[in-house]
């Protein structure tokens, strides 16, 4: 029971750790690491097989079979090889307590509660100063669209969306892995997760190559985008926000997008707010149609992120009670 207890807390230490300090910018995020590796094993991967659609296709899925393998293994030696061996040494107080502390950092920085709030809050600061340059500069760092020609409007829609999307797969995704399979599985996530964001574009470049990542990220996010999505309507009850509208635009457009998981929390953030979201956008100067997601029953505002953020927290917090509770389960089912 003494493990169970130590690999639980550690799940909700790290949580609470993250929403206390977030990702301190003066140390490496283990993310970064993760790109950089990607960058390098699409590279070598690249230059073995063809320039073909079926060389590419092929190659794709090796170098997603390969991060993926990488970051497992990575993860596991960080986090469970060192308390292997200090168990095998017989130092069993020392195993519990580095276990702890390694799982409790591994979560911290799996999850993005802080830093969402940290960079969406950025962009409704200059916009509320009016500083539009400043502000399309703010949302470029957190979204994948064009931002040059985004109107003041346009820039608070995209900071919405995307803290709405990165409920989802910034926050309940990573805790409900690392729930499941300790934060080895919640690393290999990170690492899917990644990859999508880095090569899952239908681009010249990724349209084969990026296909294996951007579906096993689609594979990844099924099942936690949707409890997401029934967090988050549940939250909008409880924070005070429109819950029963929240639940009719999800019901109504929660498959209004070409990803199965990305409309999701999206469509319940739109009812919640009463915005109309999504809609055509420019990504590497090519126009993408994309159908509108929610009611306008008022426009988007500067405040709208801040109500965005709101929801997200509240989301969170029943995600990790939620992620708790199955870690324990876990645990007590399998033995530990």
């Amino acid at each position: 029971m003494s493990w169970v207890i130590i690999h639980t807390g550690a799940l909700l230490a790290g949580f609470l750790l993250d929403l206390a300090v977030g990702d301190p910018q003066w140390i490496p995020h283990p993310v970064r690491l993760i790109g950089s590796w990607i960058t390098v094993a699409e590279r070598w991967v690249r230059a073995v097989f063809p320039k073909t659609p079926k060389g590419e296709l092929a190659g794709g899925c090796l170098f997603t079979a390969v991060v993926v393998l990488t970051s497992g293994l990575g993860a596991a030696a960080v986090t469970v090889f060192p308390v292997i061996l200090l168990l095998r040494c017989g130092f069993t107080a020392a195993a519990m307590a580095a276990a702890f502390l390694l799982e409790t950092v591994s979560v911290c920085y799996a999850v993005a509660v802080r830093s969402m709030r940290t960079e969406s809050m950025k962009v409704q600061q200059a916009l509320e100063e009016n500083d539009l340059f400043r502000a399309r500069r703010a949302v470029s760092m957190i979204v994948g669209r064009d931002t040059e020609t985004l109107t003041k409007e346009g820039v608070a829609k995209a900071a919405v969306e995307t803290v709405a999307e990165g409920t989802s797969d910034g926050i309940v995704s990573p805790l409900f892995w690392l729930a499941l399979f300790g934060p080895v599985g919640g690393w290999i996530y990170k690492a899917v997760n990644t990859m999508d964001s880095m090569v899952g574009y239908r681009n010249d470049r990724y349209l084969y190559f990026g296909r294996c990542a951007a579906r096993t990220d689609d594979v990844f996010n099924y099942i936690p985008s949707r409890i997401a999505a029934v967090f988050m309507i549940a939250a909008a009850g409880f924070l005070g926000l429109d819950s029963a509208e929240a639940y009719r635009i999800w019901k109504r457009d929660r498959r209004n997008h070409k990803s199965p998981n990305s409309a999701q929390t999206e469509s319940a953030c739109a009812g919640a707010l009463g915005l109309k979201l999504a809609g055509d956008a420019w990504y590497f100067g090519k126009k993408v149609e994309k159908p509108f997601i929610g009611d306008e029953k008022k426009k988007t505002e500067p405040s709208d992120i801040t109500e965005a953020n709101r929801l997200m927290y509240g989301t969170a917090y029943l995600a990790a009670c939620f992620a708790a509770a199955v870690r324990f389960s876990v645990l007590i089912l399998t033995g530990v």
